[in-house]
């Protein structure tokens, strides 16, 4: 299982070759999303989580845009089901919350990974429709503060 200190927030910058090599295996190459749809100008302005395993091994990372969108959540396939994911959106929504100013998260959520974002508390907003060949949702956590 994954351990939550085995996340870590990342720039472009200093990380851009790890996070586009886990991208593009997960979603050019398993997902066939077009590459001219993976990149894009917000990568640069972007906050990044990028997941490590046991060994140091790049296996996950997720992006939250300045506005709290939430997006580019990957991990490599050999490595899901094994808490990466949520370490990541935990670490995601944890930085929300220290900036104190956002009201709600949001993300387009692939249908097959509806019910993971749910139980973080996350609702389905709106119907469904498609993105780079893939039925997605739009989906929002309204944030709560102390």
């Amino acid at each position: 299982m994954c351990d939550p200190r085995s996340v870590h927030i990342v720039s472009w910058e200093d990380e851009a070759l790890t996070l586009r090599a886990i991208r593009t295996e997960v979603f050019i190459h398993e997902q066939q999303v077009p590459e001219s749809l993976e990149w894009d100008e917000f990568d640069a302005i972007s906050m990044h989580v990028l997941a490590r395993n046991f060994d140091g091994q790049p296996v996950g990372t997720a992006r939250l845009l300045p506005d709290g969108h939430i997006g580019r959540m990957a991990v490599l396939k050999e490595w899901r089901g094994k808490g990466y994911g949520s370490a990541m959106l935990q670490k995601i929504l944890e930085e929300l919350r220290i900036r104190n100013k956002q009201k709600k998260a949001m993300l387009n959520a692939q249908a097959s990974a509806v019910k993971f974002y749910e139980k973080f508390g996350f609702k389905v907003s709106g119907e469904e429709f498609v993105e780079a060949g893939i039925l997605h949702v739009k989906m929002i956590l309204f944030l709560k503060w102390n």
